[in-house]
């Protein structure tokens, strides 16, 4: 009757069915678990096929797993003192291995402390993990404890290339049967298309490729993207496309035919392009932090400093919004902002 009065005070009553309203009763006590709501969450995503997003939710769920020592945990415990106990055991452990994950027994030689970003991505997951129950009517607005606890973030280092550096990557001489070769097409194609991401170039297929142009949906967000093929990115597609029927990934980083099998193919071979992206940074003599993103906020950066307006390169980026596109520009190189300043002089 608890749960029924408060559903009918928020006005939720009238818009659920019997059937809800029976499994909601029914599963109240489990439910209550924020463990057994959040691997609901996960199972669900499995079967939506949302693989990516599984398993960003599965890490926290073992991250907070690991921090109360397996012990169930229910809403009601998720309160504003256990997120500030999180974030100090957190922000004073250490990755393992250089992993992002939350190690809080690890043994195994450490590297590198966890960040207030990475504590950032975790927060923001167990806040919307929080937003869902409470949506779902299982949990009380009343518990909602990110009222008080603000998520916090902190500026993270320029991640954009320079012009001259990009052409370095462009113009080193790499044979076919060089371990970075794969690293430089990889890195220049993205960069070409608009900052394609990882998971977007491996699903790639040879019939997004028409009168050229490239034409898919992007996986995050499921936003459309049409641009032209220029004659530098078809150079580079050439070479994957020999052989190849429309059905075929263009790029050779999916190995597998089953979707979930697809994603740890594209996992493992991204930490495979990190590591060799540190190798190429080496060769080129490039003494800036190669990532698979920079290839998306080089361009970015670059399209801003070739005077693209911003509303275009919101668009190439496929962002919904100019403020997410600004996020990426938040640091242009100091000469720029030199030049600009100069500009401001009074004459």
């Amino acid at each position: 009757m608890d749960i029924v009065n408060r559903l009918k005070e928020e006005d939720q009553l009238r818009f659920m069915s019997i059937t809800q309203l029976k499994e909601l009763l029914t599963q109240s006590e489990k439910v209550h678990s924020f463990f057994s709501f959040a691997e609901k969450l996960i199972t669900e995503m499995k079967k939506e096929e949302r693989f990516g997003n599984a398993k960003a939710y599965q890490t926290v769920l073992n991250s907070i797993k690991e921090f109360t020592g397996n012990r169930d945990l229910y809403f009601e415990e998720l309160n504003y003192d256990f997120l500030m106990k999180y974030q100090t055991g957190f922000l004073s452990r250490e990755k393992k291995n250089g992993k992002k994950e939350y190690h809080i027994n690890s043994k195994n030689k450490i590297t590198k402390k966890n960040s207030l970003n990475g504590l950032s991505v975790y927060m923001r997951t167990i806040w919307a993990i929080f937003n869902q129950a409470i949506k779902s009517g299982i949990v009380d607005k009343k518990l909602y404890p990110f009222d008080k606890y603000t998520i916090k973030n902190e500026p993270t280092r320029k991640r954009a290339l320079e012009m001259d550096d990009i052409r370095k990557i462009l113009l080193i001489n790499l044979s076919e049967d060089d371990k970075l070769f794969h690293t430089r097409n990889y890195f220049m194609a993205s960069y070409l298309m608009c900052g394609m991401s990882f998971i977007d170039m491996a699903f790639l297929t040879v019939e997004d490729l028409k009168n050229g142009r490239v034409s898919y949906r992007r996986k995050k967000t499921s936003k459309l993207y049409d641009f032209i093929i220029s004659e530098q990115l078809k150079q580079i597609l050439e070479y994957y496309l020999k052989g190849k029927s429309k059905a075929d990934f263009v790029f050779p980083i999916i190995k597998q035919n089953k979707l979930e099998k697809q994603y740890k193919d594209i996992a493992d071979a991204r930490k495979k392009y990190n590591v060799r992206l540190k190798l190429l940074a080496e060769k080129c003599g490039i003494a800036s932090h190669l990532t698979a993103y920079v290839s998306r906020h080089s361009f970015a950066t670059q399209a801003v400093l070739q005077n693209l307006p911003l509303q275009a390169v919101s668009q190439m980026l496929g962002h919904s919004s100019l403020a997410t596109t600004q996020i990426y520009l938040k640091s242009l190189p100091n000469n720029v902002m030199d030049e600009y300043m100069k500009k401001m002089q009074i004459k």
